[in-house]
């Protein structure tokens, strides 16, 4: 099925919203890509047939009866297929944002003919042609929901804006609450610097002391929560070892072996200069 085209925003029918409503609503294990340098939610299409053919499925055909029955497999493909139809989601694979070219040497992604930068662990992808579906393939999600959790965060970013506007008309007693709170936010900023700066002394120094090394709050810098981010509070410091490396030359060990060996041969056998050519003597 060739992708439809994509002229105007043609109204996605009553059947198509039910059946993507319920697919948002499910847990189809996304992640994010870009596409067209824009961030969306990708999905296999395998997870979103099996929640079709899942009995939360027909338990919500039941509530909203304009979804499409789904029995089979065949059925559910063809209400999967109501996604690309309305332009709900679309099939897309996955590409190289550097390597990218308009057949003139030149890169599509960055401004000035310069390649796009990639994302780190984000796919960049782009909508294919053929809208196929098979378990393999991906698609992402062009339909956004109810806008309304958008509308509320709008209308609450404008009211913040306003009251840091208006700050002079406020009473002075808000005044100096918001004082008081700004100088406690940075008094814990510069605390969570003094800690940075310790822990890596305190590292600096056990790792002539007790080598490999202490770290105060190990998980202070990852990519953890606010909680997990001081658990544990202390942990030696992790060696990484070249496990790789030993096991390359160990397996070129018999190689060089076997290259070896071919040119000790000749030196190992007897030479004919080297024969013993005296006669042997015989016991009669």
């Amino acid at each position: 099925m060739a992708a439809p085209a994509q002229q105007g925003n043609p109204q996605p029918t009553p059947a198509a919203l039910a059946v993507a409503k319920f697919l948002k609503s499910q847990d189809l294990k996304m992640r994010t890509c870009i596409l067209n340098g824009q961030r969306k939610d990708l999905f296999k299409v395998k997870r979103a047939i099996r929640a079709l053919e899942s009995p939360a499925y027909a338990a919500a055909r039941k509530e909203n009866p304009i979804m499409p029955p789904v029995t089979n497999r065949a059925e559910a493909e063809d209400a999967f297929r109501l996604m690309p139809l309305n332009l709900l989601a679309l099939r897309v694979s996955k590409t190289d944002p550097a390597g990218a070219d308009n057949g003139h040497g030149h890169s599509h992604g960055g401004a000035g003919g310069k390649p796009a930068k990639r994302v780190k662990g984000l796919w960049t992808v782009k909508i294919e042609q053929q809208q196929e579906i098979r378990d393999e393939l991906y698609y992402t999600w062009f339909y956004e929901g109810p806008q309304w959790k958008n509308t509320l965060m709008a209308i609450g970013v404008l009211i913040v804006l306003l009251a840091i506007v208006m700050f002079p008309l406020w009473p002075p007693v808000m005044r100096l609450g918001v004082w008081y709170l700004s100088m406690g936010a940075l008094g814990l900023l510069g605390l969570f610097f003094l800690m940075a700066i310790f822990r890596l002394i305190l590292f600096c120094i056990t790792y002539f002391v007790l080598s490999p090394g202490l770290w105060l709050y190990p998980n202070l810098f990852e990519d953890v929560g606010f909680f997990d981010s001081f658990r544990p509070v202390w942990a030696w410091h992790k060696v990484k070892r070249p496990k790789q490396k030993k096991a390359k030359k160990d397996g070129d060990a018999p190689a060089a072996a076997a290259d070896v060996a071919p040119s000790e041969k000749p030196v190992l056998s007897p030479a004919p200069s080297q024969r013993d050519l005296r006669p042997k003597v015989e016991d009669g």
